[in-house]
């Protein structure tokens, strides 16, 4: 029995550590300030770079793998974008596909895509209004804290 223990714990550490991208990566704060400013998030649509990293913390907590069933529908990666609307998930009836990608795409940690998707959401939207943990958390907010010391 212990070496049944053994090789099943085994197994789980080497499928951990072969399968990239299962727990998703954490993109550290000033990293992601870094990410935001090098793709001209700042001021566009309006918007800072803080109300940005502040949706982010918001609705994924910086995690490129964050993944909520909404029932009809899903959000997808580290903006948490909405399968009904802006991706394809081959599960949501009806979908838009706004942005003309597979919602998986959203859940890899290159979130360069993520970042393409978001601006088409942000620009359509003339904001971030689309997001609710924005309206709830960032906005009229003083937001300063989201980039100090980046």
């Amino acid at each position: 029995m212990t070496k049944s223990i053994l090789f099943f714990g085994f197994l789980l550490v080497f499928l951990g550590l072969t399968l990239p991208g299962t727990q998703g990566r954490i993109i550290p704060r000033c990293e992601l300030v870094k990410i935001l400013r090098n793709h001209g998030f700042k001021g566009f649509v309006g918007k800072t770079v803080a109300d940005w990293v502040c949706l982010v913390q918001h609705q994924s907590n910086y995690s490129t793998h964050a993944f909520r069933d909404e029932g009809k529908s899903r959000d997808y990666g580290i903006f948490q974008i909405n399968s009904k609307y802006w991706c394809d998930d081959g599960k949501t009836h009806g979908t838009s596909n706004t942005c003309h990608i597979n919602c998986s795409k959203f859940l890899d940690d290159n979130i360069e895509d993520d970042i393409r998707c978001a601006k088409i959401i942000a620009k359509e939207a003339n904001g971030l209004s689309r997001w609710v943990a924005w309206k709830k958390h960032c906005k009229g907010k003083k937001l300063d804290s989201y980039v100090k010391g980046c």
